[in-house]
């Protein structure tokens, strides 16, 4: 099969790879995850500096309630089944900080599938299989959840994808407003991606509404193992060359 330039991190990728990265995709990665990290250096200076966008931006962002449909109810459910409190609330964060994003960008999603993709895209972190990225577990549960309230075959693909792509370096619109806002959100409460560009008094409001509790501990300490089981793994590649426990440390949160 050849690879599409959206290809890689999509769940039919980690289906076929297990989300073992070639020689050849870890090279590709490399372009994006310098960007990141260079945008993402302006922007925390510019917090510092008091000078960031997100002090203008509406106070208003993120406030509209979660959607309430059967999906985001049977995602719910069993993500407070699945996961510790500080990654159910990491969830919660991560769903609040991309439609944020979202309406700041203008953007038309589909907030039902984002809700759900960002309850379940950690589930399969806690149980993990050698050799084999968690997003892969995390993406058959949602594929579960989603046959089990009759999604359509296309939302349910959007929602794997959004899933098994979320801790890609660079996701952009061309994978999506799902999977493009579930990574930015996911970015943002791990490693501060976009904080800059939200109001200060927001993601106050929703860390406090979602408390951290050790959040950066945890999230650390799983993606250590991530590393260690799939060292060929996204995880492993972060930590290599994305300095990520040092980005995990350097996110504008407390905990």
């Amino acid at each position: 099969m050849t690879q599409t330039p959206t290809d890689l991190g999509t769940h039919p990728w980690v289906e076929r790879s297990g989300g073992r990265l070639t020689a050849a995709e870890r090279r590709s990665l490399l372009r994006p995850l310098a960007s990141t990290h260079a945008t993402n250096a302006v922007g925390r200076l510019s917090m510092l500096l008091r000078l960031n966008s997100g002090r203008r931006a509406p106070i208003t962002l993120g406030q509209r309630p979660p959607p309430d449909s059967v999906l985001t109810r049977a995602a719910e459910g069993l993500a407070r089944r699945r996961l510790s409190a500080a990654l159910l609330n990491h969830s919660y964060r991560t769903y609040v900080f991309g439609a944020a994003l979202g309406e700041l960008d203008d953007l038309d999603v589909d907030r039902e599938l984002l809700f759900a993709a960002a309850l379940l895209h950690d589930v399969g972190l806690p149980t993990p299989v050698p050799q084999i990225d968690f997003t892969r577990a995390s993406a058959r549960v949602a594929r579960g959840v989603a046959e089990d309230v009759g999604l359509s075959t296309a939302a349910t693909d959007i929602l794997r994808t959004a899933i098994t792509l979320h801790h890609s370096p660079g996701v952009t619109m061309a994978h999506g407003p799902v999977a493009y806002l579930l990574s930015a959100g996911a970015g943002l409460d791990v490693a501060g991606l976009r904080s800059w560009q939200l109001p200060p008094e927001m993601l106050a409001t929703v860390t406090a509404a979602h408390p951290r509790l050790g959040f950066k501990r945890e999230f650390a300490s799983a993606f250590r193992a991530e590393a260690a089981r799939v060292p060929r793994g996204r995880a492993a590649f972060l930590r290599r060359y994305g300095a990520f426990d040092l980005a995990i440390r350097a996110a504008p949160f407390r905990g």
